[in-house]
């Protein structure tokens, strides 16, 4: 008994060595997350109580139109689903993997036939042996049973437990991933709603344009009818009208194609949008408070997301070092055990149980826990990595669009005081060409000029509003 005591604690021994032989995962500082600065802008202060990422998106957004298309696209959207199944499938990750804790415990019955060699030890064995006074063992053997079998895992290194919290953390990831995909959803929509106001606008405009364009050519008729104008000056009217009644069907075609991408959006068929074009240009962006760039890793969900990925792929690579130690598992039979059924319930005779405890751990071609463990180490690396440039971005996405929202203010006031000296202008040279004091190519040159100044102003508009959703967005804004 002092030998087998003394070949358990070698063997004992040799595990515990080998496991200290366990290598030791890649350590690399997060620079970008412990230097991120305190403003957005170096030379502003911002206010840290003011977020308008903490905004749910109900209030953001005042457009009844927009809020209902919104609200259907958050209960149809296909790509919405698919997330929220992902969600699922972490959480069924997270029960398998605490499961893993505790005993496994089954139920069995079997039953077979065994016929020993006569000329063996075993079948020399039975031959000589009677199962009861005068009565030979039954040959063949017949061997019936039923019972518990239970195996468990002593986790005596915590490697099921760092599994069961990375399966956590990849599933509050997953999480935090639908929220993601919500406030991306949102400023979809809100985007595509604004160009499609824009859309309609500028078919005003261009159908407006037309009618102008419509009694230029008639007064240019008029006007070569009496010698005051050449056939040159009717062809160029002409072309020009033809041109613009050809941009209108290219503008319907946009509309069309941005109704069925906002359909898609609601998960629908294509049907009408319903909305208000008239309020379009007065509609006034609302205002955006950015508050500190800290507040973005409590506030984005695609952070919070590669935040818990780190965590999951940290606690991965330390099951994966586990691996290189010994495991511990008890394995344990009881039930019933006969060769006859009827014996079965012969008590306590028929009774069998097994209780087996095994140290064991890998000591020779460790190769495949080896790269194992380096996947998972090269995993943690590329998290962190994603983790920063989540963070990075997040902070430049910001940075740009407080730029563009000054900058296309100050574009849209330009351009809308260009429009109104265009009109005017427009107005002068009409009056100028029915007195032929002007010749046509001012009036088309203006009239040209006011209709480009006028698109673009729309898409001024459409951009100024655009960019309040992104910054809103980028601020960690739409899925509250």
């Amino acid at each position: 008994m002092k030998i087998y005591n003394k070949y358990i604690a070698a063997i004992a021994v040799s595990l515990v060595l080998a496991s200290c032989k366990a290598p030791m995962a890649t350590v690399i500082q997060d620079d970008v997350k412990n230097n991120i600065p305190e403003n957005f802008k170096q030379d502003e202060q911002q206010d840290v109580n003011n977020n308008s990422g903490t905004t749910p998106w109900r209030q953001f957004f005042t457009d009844p139109n927009l809020v209902s298309l919104i609200e259907t696209s958050l209960k149809n959207n296909q790509e919405l689903m698919i997330t929220l199944q992902e969600i699922e499938i972490a959480k069924s990750g997270v029960v398998a993997k605490k499961g893993k804790l505790s005993p496994t415990v089954r139920a069995g019955l079997g039953a077979g036939v065994k016929k020993a060699g006569r000329y063996t030890s075993e079948g020399a064995g039975d031959a000589s042996t009677e199962i009861e006074p005068g009565k030979e063992m039954p040959d063949p053997l017949g061997n019936f049973e039923g019972g518990l079998m239970a195996n468990w895992e002593i986790d005596i290194w915590k490697k099921l437990r760092n599994e069961k919290d990375a399966a956590v953390a990849h599933y509050l990831s997953t999480v935090e991933g639908k929220n993601f995909v919500l406030s991306n959803l949102i400023e979809e929509v809100a985007d595509n709603y604004y160009e499609l106001l824009a859309l309609d606008n500028q078919l005003d405009i261009i159908q407006q344009y037309i009618k102008l364009q419509t009694r230029a050519l008639e007064i240019s008729k008029i006007q070569k009818q009496a010698a005051a104008a050449t056939e040159l000056a009717v062809k160029k009217f002409e072309a020009e009208l033809a041109k613009s009644k050809a941009t209108e069907y290219t503008i319907r075609q946009e509309i069309t194609e941005k109704e069925n991408q906002i359909n898609a959006l609601c998960g629908r068929y294509p049907q009408p949008i319903v909305r208000t074009k008239e309020s379009f240009m007065s509609t006034i962006p609302q205002t955006v408070y950015t508050g500190i760039p800290s507040q973005l890793l409590a506030n984005r969900p695609d952070i919070k997301q590669a935040e818990l990925e780190l965590k999951a792929a940290k606690l991965d690579i330390e099951a994966a070092r586990k691996e290189f130690y010994p495991s511990l598992e008890i394995s344990a039979t009881l039930g019933l055990e006969a060769f006859k059924p009827s014996y079965l319930v012969k008590l306590p005779e028929s009774i069998a149980y097994n209780l087996v405890g095994e140290l064991a751990g890998p000591l020779i071609n460790k190769s495949a826990i080896k790269a194992n463990f380096q996947t998972a180490d090269a995993k943690q690396i590329q998290a962190l990595y994603e983790y920063d440039k989540t963070i990075l971005n997040a902070y430049l996405d910001i940075s740009n669009l407080m730029s563009k929202v000054k900058n296309i203010d100050q574009y849209y006031q330009l351009k809308s005081q260009e429009t109104q000296a265009l009109d005017q202008s427009i107005d002068i040279a009409n009056q100028l060409f029915k007195n032929s004091r002007a010749d046509y190519l001012e009036v088309l040159l203006n009239q040209r000029d006011a209709l480009d100044a006028k698109m673009e102003l729309i898409e001024a508009k459409e951009k100024q509003l655009s960019t309040v959703v992104d910054i809103y967005k980028s601020l960690g804004g739409g899925w509250k």
